[in-house]
């Protein structure tokens, strides 16, 4: 893992980067070269309709934690479709991006694969998306999906408005903790941040190898820690005013981020700073930790592991105003390369998936909220009470989402592989969260800039 400090240094790297990805796009497109059926296209390449028959390649973008549901979803596309055979490929989530990267330049592009808005800007800015709105017009999904949904998808596209990926389905982040040990310990629910702190230091005996929480260090850290950021300081914009400058290092951010950070090793496992989603999870369902951030996806997990009768699953703890301020999660979703070579039969596979009984099927194995406005009704719903109780925090005016720029080329770059590295080093006490803060800054608001100037 590559460690490095965010400061002055780098100034000006978010846009020559941002700058580097428009360019790139512009050359795959003069450079591609025609390739088979086999989604083996690169960025840039046309593609074509096709027949509607023969083979398509799938990429998952979250493979082995949901490749069940999607073969499964599979299974019966290829029967109710018996001219179309779909590959499955499924990608650890971690190395997703960078793989459809060295596609979108090197060629092995699937048909259909996984995109969130997380990764939307940084793949449609190197052209390698197909415009899907007059799709989904004059598809039978047309009125039938979440409009906030699709319009998260728009917006972080890029910025003009257009439809690169289809909503499957929108993730929150919550707040898991053990009922059996806050009862044993005679503790209430942890909804305010101050019962978070006081229950994290009451659960922790480290000498019996019982902690209070387990933070996540590791792949992954960085909206959580906004998560906890945000949650504190009730700050509801992540840009003033101007849409100039970013908040992160607002000194109330600072603050809370210092208070965070301290956690570790205090009330966690030494262990955490390495940790991504799944070591943290998986840590939290076979060990004795009294509380877990991270969002609906782990929810099944935690039935197979505790059972429902030892753990719930509650939205984010409220501020000391008493409102409840989180980040925006990236709705995740589906879509189409237009290197492929047989776009019709691509798109009837998305459209299959987001049908009511298959984007519920998929939501309820995810523990995730559907797409599908029909599927969103279905009782499973009602049974899990994380989902229910996320819909409900996100509909009842309760909860201020503060957006993520995922519309920035730069923002996976920025929030992920240049700043986890500086969160660990916070952690461990080598850097202070005010020189992160800062440096993570200066480099959004280049990103910011640039966007801004491109836009016009």
């Amino acid at each position: 893992m590559r460690i490095s400090m965010l400061n002055s240094r780098d100034k000006g790297t978010a846009r020559r980067r941002t700058s580097a990805a428009v360019a790139l796009g512009a050359v795959l497109a003069l450079t591609a070269t025609a390739c088979g059926d086999d989604g083996s296209g690169a960025g840039g390449d046309k593609g074509a309709e096709g027949s509607g028959q023969g083979k398509i390649v799938f990429w998952d973008n979250n493979g082995g934690i949901r490749t069940a549901a999607w073969k499964e979803i599979i299974a019966d596309f290829e029967k109710a479709n018996p001219d179309i055979d779909v590959e499955y490929v499924g990608i650890a989530a971690t190395e997703y991006q960078s793989k459809v990267d060295t596609a979108i330049q090197g060629g092995g592009l699937p048909d259909v694969g996984g995109v969130t808005a997380s990764m939307l800007a940084g793949f449609s800015a190197q052209g390698a998306l197909e415009p899907l709105d007059e799709r989904l017009t004059k598809s039978s999904l047309s009125g039938r999906l979440n409009k906030d949904m699709v319009e998260s998808l728009k917006a972080a596209g890029g910025g003009d408005g257009t439809l690169y990926s289809m909503p499957t389905s929108a993730n929150n982040g919550v707040l898991y903790y053990r009922t059996d040990l806050f009862e044993k310990a005679g503790l209430d629910a942890p909804t305010t941040w101050d019962a978070f702190y006081a229950a994290a230091e009451k659960l922790t005996d480290t000498g019996k190898n019982e902690f209070g929480y387990t933070i996540r260090g590791g792949s992954g850290s960085i909206a959580q820690a906004f998560d906890a950021m945000y949650g504190q300081s009730g700050i509801t914009s992540f840009w003033d005013a101007d849409k100039e400058k970013t908040t992160v290092n607002d000194p109330k951010n600072v603050e809370a981020l210092e208070k965070y950070a301290a956690l570790y090793k205090k009330v966690t496992p030494a262990a955490d700073v390495n940790n991504d989603f799944a070591k943290m999870v998986a840590q939290w369902d076979t060990g004795t930790i009294g509380m877990l951030n991270h969002n609906l996806g782990s929810y099944q997990d935690h039935v197979k592991a505790l059972g429902v009768e030892k753990f719930r699953g509650i939205p984010q703890p409220v501020g000391a105003s008493g409102k409840r301020v989180q980040v925006s999660n990236p709705v995740d979703g589906l879509g189409m390369f237009k290197s492929s070579k047989n776009k019709e039969a691509a798109w009837k596979f998305i459209e299959f998936a987001m049908s009511k009984e298959q984007n519920s099927k998929f939501n309820e194995s995810a523990g995730q909220v559907p797409s599908n406005t029909e599927a969103a009704n279905d009782a499973w719903i009602q049974k899990a009470e994380p989902t229910k109780l996320a819909a409900q925090a996100l509909n009842d005016g309760s909860t201020t989402i503060v957006q993520l720029p995922y519309y920035l080329p730069d923002w996976n770059t920025v929030s992920k592989s240049e700043s986890e590295p500086g969160f660990q080093k916070v952690l461990l006490g080598d850097m202070s969260a005010k020189d992160f803060l800062d440096g993570l800054a200066e480099k959004l608001n280049e990103a910011q800039a640039e966007w801004t100037e491109q836009m016009g």
